[in-house]
């Protein structure tokens, strides 16, 4: 499956391949000496991913381009990785992808490496406890510290942010708000501040398109928040704006979202227990309602391998 299972990675992947969301993050969290140095309006999202194929669906790297100011003909790269748990190796996963950047300029004839600036986001339950220096992977005596390699990856942890500190534009400030939140109770409450920095944005299609992503990542990754919860949200930010098919718009959104984390529960619990799910199977899990993809997840549990799977499958499709 080449989408990501995991919603919080999928979520950052949607909202961060809008640079005009890194734009803002960029400007606001960033070191200073560094946004001085960078010509953000040429900020280019790349396509190329450097996560290993098997860990395709659990990291979300994104890679930005983005020249100096001073015209150098060097560029930077910005690499963005987001975490929603504490991740001991994350400074060592870093290296592997800014290593295969560095490969892929040389193969296309740079003469000399460029610099990546790794960013982590992190939102989870606890303040993050890793090191952010690559030498704090390595024990040893002081004798042994020239052996080792070290760079150092910028930690945004969103949780040790106010929400007077979440700064940036209006789409950026809805996205860290909702990451910072999405594991709290209180998010109910707060989700209609949120959700109300869409209603203030005068592109009524990226509005939508956003509110869209953000209630199917809620639906999925927020158990705190019920779907009523959601819908009064939204009947909130819109009203007297005349969009009487937002409530609507609302329910279909979450539903397909409640749809997909079934879905990516069923596709978890297959590839841990039988490996690769064949692609037939993925899609025909997809074609199945909320209802059936629930006795698909017991199903998922029952069988004995693939195969029974398979057959359990076929029934409940025929019921």
């Amino acid at each position: 499956m080449s989408e990501l299972r995991n919603p919080h990675d999928r979520f950052f992947k949607e909202t961060f391949s809008r640079p005009e969301i890194v734009r803002d993050f960029v400007q606001n969290y960033l070191p200073a000496p560094v946004v001085e140095i960078l010509d953000l309006d040429t900020l280019e999202l790349q396509k190329d991913s450097f996560v290993d194929p098997e860990l395709q669906e659990h990291f979300s790297d994104l890679l930005y381009r983005v020249q100096q100011r001073n015209g150098e003909a060097a560029d930077v790269y910005l690499l963005l990785e987001h975490k929603s748990g504490p991740d001991t190796w994350v400074a060592l996963q870093l290296l592997r992808y800014m290593i295969r950047i560095w490969e892929m300029r040389l193969r296309q004839g740079a003469k000399r490496l460029t610099p990546i600036i790794p960013v982590v986001v992190y939102h989870g339950k606890s303040a993050w406890p890793v090191s952010q220096d690559f030498t704090g992977l390595f024990p040893g005596p002081e004798a042994l510290r020239p052996y080792w390699p070290d760079f150092r990856y910028e930690l945004r942890d969103l949780g040790q942010y106010s929400d007077d500190e979440i700064r940036g534009g209006l789409l950026a400030r809805a996205t860290l708000l909702l990451l910072k939140y999405v594991f709290q109770p209180i998010l109910p409450d707060r989700l209609p501040d949120i959700l109300a920095l869409l209603g203030e944005l005068a592109d009524e299609k990226t509005a939508l398109e956003y509110l869209e992503a953000a209630l199917r990542y809620l639906s999925v990754a927020a158990e705190q928040v019920t779907a009523a919860d959601m819908v009064a949200a939204v009947e909130t930010t819109f009203h007297g704006r005349g969009d009487r098919i937002m409530p609507t718009l609302a329910e279909k959104w979450i539903e397909e979202g409640l749809e997909q984390g079934v879905e990516n529960s069923v596709l978890r619990v297959l590839g841990g227990r039988f490996g690769q799910v064949p692609v037939n199977v993925e899609a025909r899990l997809r074609a199945l309602p909320i209802e059936k993809l629930e006795l698909a997840l017991d199903e998922a549990v029952g069988a004995i391998d693939l195969p029974d799977f398979e057959r359990r499958l076929a029934t409940l499709e025929e019921a």
